[in-house]
C-alpha cells in the first residue's frame, strides 16, 4: 500500500522555520527580482565559483522546480494514490545554456501565479490527500506546500548571500 510508509518530513522544514507558505508562496518572485535589481547581465550570468549556479541559472532552476511542483500538486488531487516523480536538478541544470534571465524570471513567474491560481481552488478536503514520494515516503498535500514555501525561503537567502558577495 503506498500510505504504509511514513509521512515525509519537509526536506526544507528549517528555511521555512514558522513562516506560513501562504503568505512566502506568492511574495517570493518579487522578492527575488527585487534583490536582483541593478545588477549587470555580467552578475546575472556569471555563477559564484566553479560548479555553482549563477543567478541566471538559479532562477532557470526555480523556473523547472516550479512546472515539477505544480505536477506533484495536480496529481496529488487528481490520482488516486499517485507516486510523485523525483528528479536529479543537477542533470536539469545540464540545459540551463539555453534559458536567457528574462525568460527563467518570466516562465517562474507565470508558472508561479498559475500554480497560486490553482491553489485557490483547492478545498480543505481536497489538502488532505497525499503522495507517495519514492524517497520521501507519503507526503500530505500540506508538506508538498511546505516543502514548496521552504525552498523559496533557502533560494532567497541563497540569493541574499550571491547578491551581497556581487556588490562587495
Amino acid at each position: 500500500m503506498l500510505y504504509a510508509s511514513p509521512m515525509a518530513p519537509n526536506p526544507y522544514a528549517a528555511a521555512l522555520g514558522d513562516n506560513d507558505p501562504a503568505t512566502v508562496l506568492p511574495t517570493t518572485p518579487a522578492k527575488l527580482k527585487a534583490l536582483v535589481a541593478g545588477l549587470s547581465a555580467e552578475q546575472l550570468n556569471s555563477p559564484p565559483a566553479p560548479g555553482k549556479w549563477s543567478i541566471r541559472e538559479i532562477f532557470a532552476h526555480l523556473a523547472d522546480c516550479e512546472m515539477a511542483f505544480g505536477f506533484r500538486l495536480r496529481q496529488t488531487l487528481a490520482v488516486d494514490n499517485p507516486v510523485l516523480q523525483p528528479f536529479d536538478q543537477d542533470k536539469w541544470a545540464e540545459h540551463y545554456a539555453a534559458y536567457d534571465y528574462a525568460t527563467a524570471v518570466a516562465f517562474y513567474e507565470a508558472f508561479r501565479d498559475w500554480n497560486l491560481k490553482f491553489l485557490s481552488t483547492v478545498t480543505d478536503e481536497q489538502k488532505q490527500r497525499g503522495a507517495s514520494h519514492p524517497e520521501r515516503g507519503f507526503t500530505p498535500f500540506s508538506v508538498q506546500l511546505a516543502t514548496i514555501a521552504g525552498h523559496d525561503l533557502h533560494h532567497v537567502s541563497h540569493m541574499e548571500k550571491l547578491v551581497a558577495s556581487l556588490k562587495s
